[in-house]
């Protein structure tokens, strides 16, 4: 059976996927674009709509479960396509390096509903190189009393670094929990503070 099946070169797989990506894109079939980033952090995987960056996953979330969630949350239609994430990935290697403070990218926030998301829309008001509690942040969101809450929400932050739930700490100060592990965002916090100083 495998002698009827033709053999396809790496090279020709490539070509062929690239022209699936035009294509889609050019019917308006690209309902999730995604692709990987290497960096500090590790691989972070980066996916977004038309609207904008949906989500950023570090390599302990496990990519393919996350891509299999956007399948069922956003759209069946997702394809491994850079293109519409390279300014994303432009705007996170400044980042990394020290010289972006701020991202500009516009942000899908489809993932979030409710007190999540005002939480989550807060994130981008901690200024770079500045923490804020757990309890400054349920009072910013309106429910001075939903600090648990405000922990859950910056857990589910469908984009991290980009807005900043690194940010977020104890009111003791420690740095607390991370999607991205614990290691990721006490790196997070010093990058800011060494680049800042």
């Amino acid at each position: 059976m495998s002698d009827l099946i033709p053999e396809v070169s790496a090279v020709e797989l490539e070509h062929l996927h690239a022209d699936l990506v035009r294509r889609a894109a050019r019917h308006d079939l690209l309902d999730v674009a995604y692709r990987t980033l290497d960096g500090p952090l590790g691989s972070l995987l980066l996916a977004a709509t038309p609207l904008g960056l949906v989500r950023v996953a570090f390599d302990v979330q496990d990519h393919d479960a996350v891509l299999v969630d956007l399948a069922t949350r956003v759209s069946p239609r997702v394809l491994a396509a850079p293109g519409p994430l390279d300014a994303v990935a432009r705007e996170l290697d400044e980042y990394f390096a020290g010289t972006r403070r701020v991202f500009d990218v516009p942000v899908d926030l489809r993932l979030v509903a409710g007190f999540r998301r005002t939480v989550v829309q807060h994130l981008a008001d901690i200024g770079y190189g500045r923490t804020a509690s757990y309890a400054e942040m349920a009072t910013a969101a309106g429910s001075p009393r939903a600090v648990r809450a405000v922990g859950t929400a910056c857990a589910l932050n469908p984009v991290p670094v980009v807005l900043p739930c690194h940010r977020v700490v104890r009111s003791d100060g420690s740095a607390g929990q991370y999607a991205g592990g614990a290691a990721a965002k006490l790196a997070l916090l010093d990058l800011e503070a060494h680049a800042g100083a």
